[in-house]
């Protein structure tokens, strides 16, 4: 873990924008060789709270989790029309393909507050079940999005 601006440095997610989460969770079963895990949708905007640059968001997506190792998901996201996302612009914007990495952090509030001391944007945060997430634009200097994961 040394100093690392998170508390740690082990990967537990790469997330990957889809256009059809139903074909491309059939293409990675296949691949993978397992039965294609369950597709769910992530909450309303009452139950998840997704605020998408600090306003509060309708929008939601489809999601499947192939479990390819110890620590480490594929994670499947299908988004739904609601442009007010990092999932919806992304998508748009780059087409399919990689969106994230995750950590799995302590202290989601102090943490995001680290990023943006790094010079991060906080784009996107939402509850789930069991926890809370942000997405962290550091795309200048990483040249990719985090996902913080905070679990209860």
């Amino acid at each position: 873990m040394g100093n690392s601006v998170l508390g740690t440095d082990v990967v537990t997610q790469i997330g990957l924008l889809v256009h059809d989460i139903e074909k491309t969770r059939l293409e990675y079963a296949k691949f993978l060789g397992v039965d294609p895990p369950p597709v769910s949708v992530t909450g309303t905007l009452e139950e998840a709270e997704t605020k998408f640059m600090g306003q509060p968001s309708e929008a939601r997506a489809k999601l499947a989790f192939f479990h390819v190792g110890p620590n480490v998901d594929i994670e499947l996201i299908e988004p739904d029309k609601d442009p007010h996302s990092t999932w919806r612009q992304d998508l748009e914007k780059n087409g399919e393909g990689f969106h994230h990495i995750a950590f799995v952090i302590k202290g989601m509030k102090d943490k995001i507050a680290v990023c943006e001391k790094q010079g991060f944007t906080c784009l996107q945060t939402g509850e789930y079940t069991g926890g809370r997430y942000a997405y962290i634009d550091a795309k200048k200097s990483l040249k990719l999005i985090l996902e913080l994961l905070e679990n209860d």
